[in-house]
């Protein structure tokens, strides 16, 4: 629905709702300060507000909060939203600078004790109406449909980055099946409100409450004709009369609160630029200044390096060892003869906050285009001398292995960059890649670039090996600051103030990815692409004495840096999936999903839409009532997720027939159907994608498709293992795995001895800890015990309470509690260690791997319980799940150059997690098993044996 036009338009946003829905939009991954601190609900929030300014331009503005006085509704229901849980910790941290950002703004701010935010926006829309105004009421509550009238409307904004939603009369009385938007109240009424504790009548859902009030009109009718019903709901409504009389008061918007404000008093009024800029710089909202303010806009430069000293975050490019600096007659060097600029000094240690970020416009540069053969002989000579050079490519798409290559930039110097234009041409551009291959190839020069995945994956499909030392300037933040964003853009403006041009100045208002490069004039792609290499060069100078300062120069040197032309082999290697078996097994999982379907429904007693929670939730819970308490979500709605009929399966035969029909969809649509979709034509293989900064504790993640969660469990889910097959008839697939890995790595890191007995005297681990934990001996153990022992072993790693572990089990919690009691008591090593890892972590605010990888645990310190125990159970994890993950890297990164050293045909295809996958070729076999096994045992040592199971055969199930 579009906005009228309107001379008065009062925009009342409700505040909480707002703050609340913005902290939680970025709960994956939330908006930090360089400090740690949580900016999501300001970030958020302030977003929603320059949207409605900017775009809907509103002659009044206010912003509604409630108050901790209770209300009215609180007096006559003790319970009113008593289900609520507390405000998260960050969130109540950030509220108080939502409200000086508002006062920046010079918005009026609206907090009345005895009345929520709903009734004094209510109140004002009603007043607003007599005067002739038109209202808008900011908010996703949909209690706010009964004041929408002719003149007032419900303007809901729009979910990351959406179109926003507003809802006239029609829409509401649309939404509600009903005549007047006042009988949403008698709708709430009756289905009651989870989110605000309003018991409405039990039995009584949504789409009931919906047709009884079409019906009748009101609660007040309903319940005076209760003889017109039959059944469990005229039972219900006269049993719970009161209930519904009572949700009808609580649910209902007093608009006669005693607001001591004028709407004139509401008027748009100019900001207060002075705080306004403060603000944004001290919360190092860029982005978010610039849209204010422009050129203008006067930057934060956060150096997200506390405690580090900022002048340790900001050494001189002359001083790092590594990087040294060209000599001047370089720096100076032009590919037309003409005298370049002379190169602005570094600064030796940069200040928080930047008097203004800088842009290519007001920076001395020096970008020149090496477009003829005479000067891409120059530069090539040039780049010859360097020990180390930047470089990046410009492509015409994402995928390295369709993408045309446009361009090559070059930078070995602070503000100086060169610029190759690539014929798009096959063999032209094949002649000109020859030219830069023997600096490319070379392993004596060392090469600089930020995500170098992707510029190393785009050469080798064009058939350039970038050899030589890497040093990955994402990569490097990553482990600088895992928890920041690790974008060029970002990490230009936080550590260099300096904003880089943005790919809109090249290519207008489309979309990145709907423009080829090849189509930007070249003066102006020249000027974008050299910056990006000028750019990471720069950075590359800050962020390598970061990695000595955070102590990440051995996970960065020896773990992660090496790690990328691995990657990059697998990746262009790929693995065979057989597509023929894939769509033979696709119509066997369609046959078995109508087979369960047509079940469910016999079972039911009706057909209905599988996929609705809400549908299957009331045909569960309200019509076959297959238990007592179903659990709700937070809107009221019945749970109905894969953990919740887990729980049920035994109750009702419908429950395990809704599993299994879950269970055939998934393993159809996200791989016998999607695999095969996924072979690249030109290799008939398929090629994942590694993913080096997307997880906390350092484990690789695989990306189009995901070949990492490919089941194994169930024997459905092992047909599609068995799609993946050796690459002709002399190969076969090898599956090295490691053993127990995490178990192994605690006994080593706690020193237990009793751990540490049973695992280099080769016993059954689990059967070992069960004749402990249950005082049997050895040969006494059964296999209920060994079960559980080996829940415990495997729940101790992620910090597992008595509650997971009889959920887990399915036994009593006093069970549960014993046997963790029991445990430690026999391992006191382990007990020992994690208490130590616990307060390690509390002191120094994070945790280490085995090589130094680092988790921060913002939480650790949480005075609030259930946030400081997660963070505590990550700081248990981290440690062991982390130096796995290195342990395997380490692995990947030996095998990988023996493989290329002694020119074996064998490749490496895949990692998961704790095993890899190779193309063995069937004679090297005698050569690579050792080969393998000994790498893996030998990649971090330990005071344990480490145990790799390794198996072949014609194909990954068979392998395993």
């Amino acid at each position: 629905m579009a906005l009228p036009p309107a001379t008065k338009k009062l925009f009342l946003l409700d505040g909480m709702a707002l703050v609340y829905r913005a902290h939680f939009a970025f709960i994956r991954a939330p908006i930090l300060t360089s400090t740690g601190f949580n900016t999501s609900a300001i970030f958020g929030f302030a977003n929603t507000l320059l949207d409605i300014i900017g775009k809907q331009q509103p002659t009044h503005l206010a912003v509604a909060f409630d108050t901790a006085a209770p209300t009215a509704r609180h007096e006559e229901f003790a319970d009113y939203k008593a289900h609520r849980e507390a405000m998260p910790e960050e969130l109540s941290a950030a509220l108080p600078h939502v409200k000086r950002l508002i006062e920046a703004f010079n918005i009026a701010q609206l907090e009345f004790d005895g009345y929520e935010a709903d009734d004094v926006i209510g109140t004002l829309v009603k007043r607003a109406e007599r005067e002739n105004f038109q209202s808008y009421m900011v908010t996703a509550d949909k209690d706010f449909g009964q004041l929408v009238t002719e003149n007032c409307f419900l303007f809901k904004p729009g979910r990351a980055g959406g179109e926003v939603e507003i809802l006239g009369v029609p829409e509401v009385l649309a939404r509600w099946n009903i005549t007047a938007p006042a009988q949403v109240v008698d709708i709430l009424a009756l289905m009651g409100d989870a989110s605000d504790n309003i018991p409405g009548v039990p039995g009584i859902g949504e789409k009931t409450a919906m047709k009884l009030i079409a019906e009748f009109g009101t609660v007040e009718n309903l319940l005076a004709r209760t003889d017109e019903l039959k059944g469990k709901l005229r039972e219900n409504l006269i049993q719970h009369r009161a209930a519904a009389e009572l949700s009808k008061r609580l649910a209902t918007i007093n608009c006669d609160v005693p607001v001591n404000v004028a709407l004139d008093d509401l008027q748009c009024r100019p900001y207060d630029a002075e705080k306004l800029q403060a603000f944004f710089v001290e919360f190092e909202f860029n982005s978010i200044g610039r849209r204010v303010f422009g050129d203008d806009f006067k930057a934060g430069r956060g150096s997200t390096l506390a405690p580090v000293t900022t002048t340790a975050a900001a050494t001189s490019r002359a001083s790092s060892k590594a990087k040294p600096a060209a000599p001047k007659a370089q720096e100076e060097f032009s590919l037309f003869g003409d005298a370049a600029p002379s190169t602005p000094p570094v600064p030796e240690a940069a200040p928080a906050v930047a008097a203004q970020l800088k842009t290519i416009a007001d920076t001395p540069h020096n970008y020149q285009i090496a477009a003829t053969p005479t000067e891409r002989q120059r530069l090539v000579a040039l780049l010859a001398q360097q020990p180390v050079f930047c470089f990046d490519t410009e492509t015409t798409g994402l995928d390295p292995k369709q993408a045309r290559l446009v361009g090559l930039s070059f930078s070995f110097a602070a503000h100086t960059g060169y610029y190759v234009p690539v014929p798009q041409e096959d063999q032209a551009a094949r002649e000109l890649l020859a030219e830069f291959r023997p600096v490319l190839e070379n392993e004596q020069i060392e090469k600089v670039g930020h995500n170098l995945k992707f510029d190393l994956s785009v050469l080798k499909w064009q058939g350039v090996e970038v050899r030589g030392k890497l040093f990955d300037t994402m990569i490097a933040h990553s482990l600088v600051e895992p928890e920041q964003r690790h974008g060029m853009d970002y990490l230009s403006e936080v550590y260099l103030g300096y904003t880089p041009v943005p790919i809109t100045k090249l290519i207008g208002e489309k979309k990145a990815e709907q423009i080829s490069m090849a189509e930007v004039p070249l003066p102006q792609i020249a000027e974008y692409a050299a910056e990006d290499a000028d750019i990471t060069w720069q950075l590359q100078a800050v962020l390598q004495p970061l990695l000595q300062a955070r102590g990440q120069e051995r996970v960065f040197y020896e773990v992660e840096a090496p790690l990328l032309p691995v990657l990059v082999d697998m990746e262009f290697e790929g693995i065979r999936v057989d597509a023929a078996a894939l769509a033979e097994f696709a119509g066997l999982l369609a046959r078995e999903m109508a087979e369960h379907e047509a079940a469910v429904y016999e079972l039911a007693g009706t057909r209905f839409n599988l996929n609705s929670p809400r549908q299957l939730g009331q045909i569960l819970f309200d019509v076959l009532k297959i238990a007592e308490k179903p659990k709700k979500t937070r809107t009221g709605q019945y749970t109905t997720d894969e953990q919740t009929l887990t729980e049920l399966a035994g109750t009702h035969p419908i429950v395990q027939r809704l599993l299994d029909f879950r269970a055939a969809t998934k393993l159809k649509s996200t791989y016998a159907d999607a695999l095969p979709q996924a072979i690249w034509p030109a290799t008939g293989r398929v090629h994942t994608t590694y993913q080096q900064v997307a997880t906390s504790t350092g484990r690789l993640n695989s990306q189009n498709p995901n070949l990492q969660n490919i089941p194994i469990r169930t024997e459905r889910g092992q047909e599609i293992r068995k799609a993946f097959v050796p690459r002709n008839a002399d190969f076969t697939l090898l599956s090295a795995d490691y053993s127990q890995i995490e178990l192994r790595i605690i006994a080593a890191l706690s020193q237990e001895p009793a751990m540490l007995e049973a695992f280099q005297s080769g016993r059954d681990i689990h059967a070992a800890t069960a004749a402990r934990v249950f005082g049997v001996t050895l040969e006494a153990v059964n296999a209920e015990q060994r079960r559980q022992a080996k829940m415990v072993n495997f729940g101790i790693i992620y910090g597992i309470s008595a509650f997971g572990l009889a959920q887990r089990l399915g036994i009593p919690r006093g069970a549960a509690a014993e046997i963790i009691a029991q445990y430690f008591a026999q391992f006191p090593g382990i007990r020992n260690y994690l208490d130590a890892t616990i307060a390690f972590a509390r002191e120094h605010g994070y945790v280490e791997t085995v090589t130094g990888r680092r988790r921060y645990l913002r939480d650790i310190r949480s005075a609030n319980n259930n946030i400081r125990s997660a963070a505590e159970r990550n700081a248990i994890n981290a440690p062991i799940q982390g130096t796995a993950a290195d342990m395997i890297k380490l692995a990947m990164i030996a095998i990988h150059r023996e493989l290329i050293q002694r020119k074996l045909k064998t490749r490496m295809l895949l990692q998961v997690h704790d095993e890899l996958v190779f193309d063995l070729c069937r004679a090297e076999e005698a050569e690579v098993r050792p080969l393998v096994a000994e790498k893996m045992k030998t990649a971090i040592p330990l005071a344990v044996p480490i145990d790799v199971e390794i198996g072949t055969g014609v194909n990954w199930l068979a392998a395993h």
